[in-house]
């Protein structure tokens, strides 16, 4: 990779980076408990769900990923679609992302939405394509590929009965 096309892949990721950490400083300097309480609570239980969400997605990975003794959860030898997998493709980014809009709904202070949402969507645009591109590196294009599993995603959830 030369240092052009490497600079094109940190910018994405020193633009959410800013924006988040400019969004947890705005939510603790603009902290509103007075403003619309529905969206106070809300954004508390927002921020508790991604923490959730997000430990979930550690646990899993940790448990099912064939994680080698004394290494970090990212170190999965194994693609993993089951347990919240098997519910939420990227669980890590979903908490990521409540984290952040729970923050946003807590402050309810225009600069704490735009920061907020800015950094979400660049997140998201950034670790999407990292991480699809990593997981085919890392797993191969073959049938126990990430885009397999997304087709055989759609084809579980067309088929399925929803319970009455």
């Amino acid at each position: 990779m030369d240092k052009m096309e490497g600079w094109k892949e940190n910018i994405w990721w020193i633009s959410w980076s800013v924006f988040t950490l400019l969004q947890v400083i705005l939510a603790f300097f603009l902290y509103n408990p007075d403003g619309l309480k529905a969206l106070f609570y809300r954004g508390w239980i927002i921020l508790i769900l991604g923490f959730v969400i997000g430990s979930l997605g550690v646990s899993t990975l940790k448990k099912m990923g064939g994680v080698p003794k004394g290494k970090s959860f990212v170190n999965t030898r194994v693609f993993v679609d089951s347990g919240i997998y098997s519910v939420v493709r990227h669980p890590l980014y979903l908490g990521f992302i409540l984290l952040i809009l729970g923050l946003t709904l807590i402050s309810q202070h225009w600069l704490s939405v735009i920061s907020g949402f800015t950094g979400m969507v660049l997140f998201y645009i950034d670790l999407r394509r990292r991480e699809e591109r990593s997981n085919i590196e890392k797993f191969g294009a073959g049938e126990v590929a990430p885009t397999s599993y997304m087709k055989t995603g759609d084809e579980k959830m067309r088929n399925r009965e929803l319970p009455r």
